[in-house]
């Protein structure tokens, strides 16, 4: 966190001198201190998410290229009249902890063009898809399996 204030410091000033990186570190600790003695944040919760930067990073990649994945198999519906999609209603259960997780699932889900997420409420998700073949599987996604790995 104090990395990130002080990189902030540094985009508000536009440029970096001496003095503006001496004044940025003080006023950083500061910040850095603040929040840890007022708003529950530890030294702890930084490891936590520097830890957990590598997953989280895959994750996004992950998502990327199963956007693009999606993106081309919307793309054959599209340009292919012949093949007909069969709209699908599609419930299921995931045994994700946390609130940002199932969040993230969620919007991971909304995000792939195909699906969208309809209701989500305690690990229960309705998700409607645009042909039934795209969610198959998908309460054992890669989206969900990354998700429990971030959570542990």
């Amino acid at each position: 966190m104090f990395l990130l204030f002080f990189l902030f410091w540094v985009m508000l000033n536009g440029r970096i001198t001496v003095e503006i990186a001496i004044f940025g570190v003080v006023i950083s600790a500061f910040m850095y201190v603040f929040i840890c003695r007022f708003a529950g944040y530890s030294p702890r919760k930084d490891m936590k998410i520097v830890r957990r930067l590598p997953l989280f990073l895959q994750y996004c990649v992950v998502l990327l290229i199963e956007i693009i994945k999606a993106n081309v198999v919307m793309g054959k519906f599209i340009l292919s009249p012949h093949i007909m999609a069969e709209p699908a209603l599609i419930h299921f259960r995931v045994d994700l902890k946390t609130q940002l997780a199932q969040v993230l699932l969620a919007s991971s889900i909304t995000l792939t063009p195909g699906t969208i997420t309809v209701e989500m409420a305690d690990g229960y998700y309705k998700v409607h898809c645009y042909d039934k073949s795209m969610g198959e599987g998908i309460e054992d996604s890669v989206f969900v399996r990354l998700l429990k790995r971030l959570e542990a």
